[in-house]
């Protein structure tokens, strides 16, 4: 949570919830241009493989880049920034209560009161709140990781393996990703979209399972490990609401489809700074919108899925078969113009797709 204007000085308070200093998770996206965390990726790569049992292609990317940043290399990046800046103040500590009141921010810290008033707030927790909304569908994608070392050369560092579907699809759309780090380090990563998170020992099984079956891997050490979870839902995030200006995947900025969300924060956060520069930041004007074709494609998806009109392994094999790696992360960034949707829907299960579409629009 950051609150701007606290007092009349102007001043930044920063509110989290502990100091950020350890390497607790990694964000990864594609660019095709460098962003403003050029300085702190940590690996890219320029060649992808997609995996299904009836398919397996590797893919020239250019010009994007898909790109990891570890999260100590980001917290230290941003802190650093923070810092260097006069009139920022941070404050650690659990949030309890959190109401605005009468033109002032009204918050329980670790049980201790404090009321900030005159104060611009932006807001980026309660997202399950957000969330709890009737008639919509409500899916996750949930991933446990490790960074796996081995003792001999395995990997491939110039290329990694964006999704990976020739594992047992039991527990719903299941993947792995590997993304080689040198050629004796790999974080591999197990993910599902589905209702509900697993047990902890299934997401270790399937790691287990993969690196034996598909890497042939039997003798590693596991250095580091990562779990998280990713809301992926057609639910209506607001913009300004309760007094506050809501960011982040509290804002919305979590792709319904594909649980995507650093680059699109990354959009908002650019587009927030304009208006607050130019004197325009408003409820009524919400940073970074997009088309609402994008949010009712992201919506006939999680329709698909959360119906079961066709499995996920399908759905992208389709996508990656028949579609270049280009042209879908347009698509996916919500940048692809409506020409080049429709051929690339059309290269998707015709029945499941024009199913949910129906549903979606008609609630039949």
């Amino acid at each position: 949570m950051l609150a701007e204007g606290i007092t009349e000085g102007k001043k930044i308070l920063l509110i989290d919830r502990a100091p950020k200093n350890i390497n607790d998770r990694t964000w990864c996206f594609w660019e095709n241009t460098p962003g403003f965390f050029e300085p702190i990726v940590y690996k890219q790569w320029n060649r992808l493989w997609f995996h299904a049992d009836e398919f397996s292609k590797q893919f020239d990317i250019a010009p994007y880049h898909y790109k990891m940043i570890r999260g100590i290399d980001f917290y230290n990046y941003c802190f650093k920034k923070i810092q260097q800046q006069p009139g920022i103040d941070i404050l650690y500590g659990e949030i309890s209560d959190l109401s605005f009141l009468e033109g002032s921010l009204h918050v329980k810290i670790d049980d201790q009161p404090y009321i900030f008033s005159n104060a611009i707030v932006f807001n980026s927790v309660g997202v399950e709140k957000s969330m709890r909304q009737p008639g919509k569908i409500h899916l996750l994608q949930h991933f446990k990781g490790w960074i796996i070392e081995t003792a001999k050369p395995c990997f491939k560092t110039g290329e990694a393996t964006l999704m990976d579907f020739r594992v047992p699809q039991t527990n719903g759309t299941t993947f792995v990703y590997v993304l080689p780090l040198s050629p004796n380090k790999a974080l591999v990563e197990y993910t599902l979209f589905s209702e509900k998170i697993l047990a902890d020992e299934v997401y270790n099984i399937g790691l287990e399972h993969y690196l034996a079956q598909h890497l042939q891997l039997i003798d590693y050490t596991v250095s580091e490990e990562e779990f998280g979870v990713i809301p992926m839902t057609n639910a209506r995030f607001p913009w300004y609401a309760n007094g506050m200006y809501h960011i982040g995947t509290a804002g919305g900025q979590t792709k319904a489809s594909s649980g995507y969300t650093f680059a699109f924060i990354q959009t908002q956060s650019d587009a927030i700074i304009m208006h607050i520069k130019d004197g325009t930041l408003s409820p009524d004007i919400k940073p970074g919108a997009v088309s609402k074709r994008f949010d009712f494609y992201d919506a006939v998806l999680l329709q698909v899925l959360a119906g079961k009109y066709a499995t996920g392994s399908k759905v992208f094999t389709s996508l990656f078969k028949n579609n270049s790696p280009q042209s879908i992360f347009a698509f996916l960034d919500n940048k692809s113009a409506l020409a080049a949707d429709l051929s690339l829907i059309r290269t998707l299960p015709a029945w499941p797709f024009l199913k949910a579409a129906y549903k979606q629009i008609t609630g039949a």
